[in-house]
């Protein structure tokens, strides 16, 4: 099992849509691959954490470096995992573009800023705890892929 953390700016401004429409696009791929993980976007920037084996992590990755959505892809980290941290998500996105302002300049405070939104790191560590701060806030807007209602923001 391995995980692939990336970040990458984003050719256009990022909003629901784009971020409904890559997951969407993603969901049954996934599913078939045994790929698992989360998708965060602000507006001008992704951070994606991508789960499953060496061979499909690679082909997802290939695949989304090839995406004209994206640019300036940076590999944050990759490596082999003794357990998935997104067991059972196809991928979930999380939209860090409408949050309440108080809770992005806290975010921003903690692991700084980028072109005018939140920066995502450049160290595993920060990046997985990111993630989990993001989570914890709650409320805030997120997709799953292939979720009965496809939505629960």
């Amino acid at each position: 099992m391995y995980r692939l953390i990336y970040k990458s700016s984003s050719a256009v401004e990022v909003n629901w849509d784009m971020v409904r429409d890559i997951l969407r696009k993603s969901t049954e791929h996934n599913v078939e691959a045994g790929i698992t993980g989360v998708l965060l976007a602000t507006e001008h920037h992704f951070m994606q954490v991508i789960e499953g084996s060496y061979e499909k992590v690679n082909e997802t990755f290939m695949r989304i470096v090839k995406d004209q959505r994206h640019k300036d892809v940076w590999i944050v980290s990759f490596g082999a995992i003794d357990a998935r941290i997104f067991h059972g998500w196809g991928m979930k996105g999380i939209g860090v573009f409408d949050i309440n302002r108080d809770l992005e300049a806290d975010l921003i405070r903690k692991y700084g800023e980028e072109d005018g939104g939140l920066r995502f790191p450049l160290e595993e560590w920060m990046a997985l705890a990111l993630i989990q701060d993001v989570q914890l806030i709650g409320g805030l807007p997120t997709w799953k892929a292939g979720q009965q209602g496809e939505t629960d923001y």
